[in-house]
């Protein structure tokens, strides 16, 4: 348990150090997207700002979710870092839409950037952005996961504000800056969509994509003295640690030994699985379910 509580705090101070890292070099962004008069710059600039505040609510709620279970939250505050990962997905899906609307009216009125200041913005952005998707590679939980894949997004479109500056640079074609903002900005905004897609799945209890809950039922039932089983749910807490709880039906004469070993085989099957809690109700053949009626 002592390597679990470990991996946790480390993850929280890696997120902290990526927080500082763009909150830090979106000042300098939005100040030099102004001053080089760039669309891609700016869009970019909003997406990192969405990207801090983000960064900020994902160190606070991951360092919230270390906290043990009470008497309000009994499967403790995992879930808090989940919720983290949802609210970042929506800032970024909010934040791409608002700068299509601003980077759309360029194509038609495209304006000549600073192209020398984009180039040396765009080589920052990527080693910033860079340094801090290396601190935060190696993530478990969805939330890390969340982030260090906005963080990667963000070195793209670096390369490519890079490449577009170059070309400016040696030709009069400023409406590259907006089809670069435009570009990147869907490209952010299909990946950020499928995460929140996932995000929203485990939020909602969906099974883990990853696992087959009908191969776990199938193999549970394949036990010796096993009849049936019912009321089986996998779920997530936080992408990373999952619980699990199913209904055993055993024949009336099971005896002690037979039922602890069914316990055992269940456990064995179910160890490949990262699980914070399972619960395993027995019962008898000859017994009703309290919860029959309920599903």
């Amino acid at each position: 348990m002592g390597h679990h509580h470990h991996h946790i705090d480390s993850s929280t101070g890696k997120i902290k150090t990526a927080f500082f890292l763009n909150l830090f070099f979106t000042i300098i962004e939005i100040i030099g997207g102004i001053m080089t008069n760039s669309m891609a710059i700016l869009s970019d600039a909003l997406h990192d700002l969405g990207d801090s505040l983000s960064l900020g609510l994902a160190w606070f709620l991951q360092k919230f979710s270390q906290k043990e279970q009470s008497k309000e939250f009994s499967f403790g505050y995992k879930r808090f870092s989940l919720l983290a990962a949802l609210i970042n997905s929506v800032v970024l899906i909010v934040g791409s839409v608002f700068i299509l609307t601003e980077a759309v009216p360029r194509l038609l009125n495209p304006e000549q950037p600073n192209t020398t200041g984009m180039i040396v913005l765009a080589i920052l952005g990527i080693i910033v952005n860079g340094a801090a998707v290396f601190r935060l590679r190696g993530g478990d939980s969805m939330n890390q996961k969340v982030i260090s894949w906005h963080l990667l997004e963000d070195v793209l479109g670096w390369a490519a504000v890079l490449v577009v500056s170059i070309i400016m640079a040696f030709t009069d074609l400023p409406i590259l800056d907006p089809i670069a903002s435009i570009a990147i900005t869907v490209f952010i905004l299909y990946n950020v969509v499928k995460n929140f897609i996932k995000t929203m799945r485990l939020f909602l209890e969906g099974v883990p994509e990853s696992i087959s809950l009908e191969d776990i039922v199938q193999k549970i039932n394949a036990v010796p003295n096993i009849n049936s089983t019912h009321h089986t749910h996998l779920w997530s807490m936080d992408g990373e640690n999952h619980a699990f709880s199913t209904h055993v039906v055993v024949p009336e004469n099971a005896t002690k030994e037979e039922i602890c070993h069914v316990k055992e085989r269940i456990k064995e099957i179910l160890h490949t699985i990262s699980l914070e809690h399972v619960t395993i109700e027995i019962e008898y053949q000859d017994e009703s379910c309290s919860l029959q009626d309920s599903s």
